[in-house]
């Protein structure tokens, strides 16, 4: 029996990035070239831990993507994802894609194929591996279903010997995921093939209901399960919008049971996704932001991909490196610059190098007419450029320049600030003293908010380090000031 308590842990993260980086596999999918393909030209993606999320806007090349995967393998047909519709289709002439695998024990090494489309069919080398699709179709209901039709019958039945009881396996990870005991669930094999398949359910008091009566999401999740344990290990698992039917807690268990997957059965899972809790156990190195062409690595903010194709209803996109930087820009504007920040909208893009990059590109599109640019923090590695829209807030790190210099200029901004983290005027000494703590005790500079907030009786960290920003911007006008003044000049242009 696996772990029923199976949660992420970081040993678990570290452990698979590990596995990948030191090349601990027998079958495993290591990068993508799209030398052209679509709207891809000269873009590479590189699977660096077992788990891979793939987001982006609607029609910005994540099911592309997805499909390329898939097509390294001979299992899978190449119309399940690019399908040619006659005359319409002339430009998959001369798409071609590289892909870089391990396939042992029958090559030890590293291995190179392609796969190209010349004028009617596919050229692609024979390599064998297991891999599963789960298309959006898996969570259209059963009574939409055109092949489970003949179940819709008050005569329906099925022989004993094609009904078997969901393994003690998929209950345990599908009930767990659903948030429900799944005893007395069965499947059913209802085609003399075994590829179609009817599910019954059962509820506490012992009463059996059929798959027409199962919400979509419960039903996907069941099927998405029950393949991957019957599949063999170092499979590779392809799931389209994996979030589709399901609420947000469920979406976030399903991708804590690929984690689990990839740790106990070596299985290799993509998936696409709009949701911000399918990519929250996720490290960095496990995203790939897919849009207008560009695939680019690491974690950002779901609600900020529009910003990525200038599909912005503000004048200007301002990106910015994590959460603490866009409330500490926020606070900026609105104190030297209210109208600005009223015409600008803030991203944060998890990461200095994503956050210039993403502005440049911006820059050189020619089809985005909406301004970008972007502010880096005061310690970055990345090198700033106001020509082209590449700022720099004031100082060092953030959190040691804001921290440090409201607690340096007590004596007029210590009232202030008490009242802000919602302490009567008469605690300014204490929490003064608690603050100061925190600045001496905490190591990491990141943590001072989070760790100050505690010590406060528990007040939410955003309501810290929205204090401090606010007061930060108040009492350091020059240096502020000026970062405003930059934003304005670089939006009016």
């Amino acid at each position: 029996m696996t772990d029923k308590t199976f949660t992420v842990r970081q040993s678990d993260i570290d452990g698979l990035l590990a596995k990948v980086a030191e090349r601990k596999l027998q079958k495993y999918l290591l990068q993508l070239s799209f030398q052209k393909l679509r709207g891809f030209h000269d873009q590479q993606i590189s699977f660096d831990f077992p788990v891979t999320a793939l987001i982006g806007v609607n029609g910005g090349g994540k099911t592309t993507v997805l499909g390329a995967a898939g097509l390294a393998y001979f299992s899978v047909q190449p119309k399940t994802f690019f399908a040619r519709g006659g005359t319409y289709d002339p430009a998959m002439r001369d798409w071609k894609i590289q892909f870089e695998y391990f396939d042992r024990p029958n090559f030890p090494q590293r291995q190179t194929s392609t796969a190209t489309y010349k004028t009617s069919k596919w050229d692609r080398k024979k390599l064998n591996r297991d891999v599963l699709v789960f298309g959006v179709s898996r969570t259209v209901p059963a009574n939409e279903r055109k092949e489970l039709r003949k179940c819709s019958s008050t005569t329906f039945q099925v022989e004993s010997s094609r009904i078997t009881e969901l393994t003690d396996t998929v209950k345990e990870h599908a009930g767990r995921i659903l948030g429900k005991s799944l005893e007395g669930f069965r499947g059913m094999q209802i085609d003399d093939k075994g590829d179609i398949k009817f599910l019954a359910g059962q509820t506490e008091e012992g009463h059996s209901y059929s798959e027409f009566h199962f919400g979509a999401g419960e039903s996907s999740v069941i099927r998405i399960v029950s393949e991957i344990e019957l599949a063999n290990d170092y499979s590779l698992v392809l799931i389209e919008e994996i979030e589709n039917g399901l609420h947000p807690v469920a979406t976030r268990k399903l991708v804590e049971y690929l984690i689990e997957a990839a740790k106990r059965k070596n299985i290799q899972a993509i998936f696409t996704t709009h949701s911000n809790f399918a990519i929250s156990q996720l490290p960095h190195k496990a995203i790939w932001t897919v849009s207008n062409g560009i695939i680019r690595q690491g974690k950002l903010e779901i609600e900020s991909l529009r910003a990525l194709t200038g599909s912005i209803d503000s004048d200007a996109a301002i990106f910015v490196e994590d959460q603490f930087a866009k409330t500490l820009v926020e606070a900026i504007l609105r104190q030297h610059s209210p109208d600005t920040l009223a015409r600008a909208e803030i991203h944060p893009m998890q990461g200095d190098g994503i956050a210039r990059n993403t502005t440049l590109e911006h820059r050189r599109n020619p089809a985005v007419t909406k301004q970008a640019l972007c502010v880096l923090d005061g310690d970055s590695d990345q090198e700033d450029d106001v020509d082209n829209g590449i700022l720099r807030l004031p100082g060092n790190a953030p959190e040691i320049e804001i921290f440090g210099k409201v607690l340096e200029a007590w004596p007029t901004t210590g009232g202030r600030l008490t009242v802000a983290l919602n302490q009567p005027p008469e605690k300014q000494n204490w929490v003064r003293e608690i603050l100061k703590n925190v600045q001496r005790e905490v190591g990491d500079h990141h943590l001072y908010f989070a760790r100050a907030a505690e010590q406060l009786m528990f007040l939410p960290t955003s309501t810290v380090e929205q204090a401090f920003c606010n007061i930060y911007a108040q009492s350091e006008r020059k240096e502020c000031g000026e970062l405003a003044n930059q934003i304005v000049k670089f939006i009016d242009v």
